[in-house]
């Protein structure tokens, strides 16, 4: 019963933590044009 007293505080801090890197993903960008990568490494043009 003792280790919920870490394991409850520690697991709200990861989540909070997730939740920030994932508003920082969404708020620098990140997610827009997933598509045009990909097709950049397939159309494979040197220069």
């Amino acid at each position: 019963m003792d280790i919920l007293y870490l394991l409850v505080p520690l697991s709200l801090v990861l989540v909070f933590a997730i939740g920030a890197v994932f508003w920082w993903a969404i708020s620098h960008n990140q997610f827009d044009e997933l598509e045009q990568e990909g097709q950049r490494i397939v159309d494979d043009v040197d220069g």
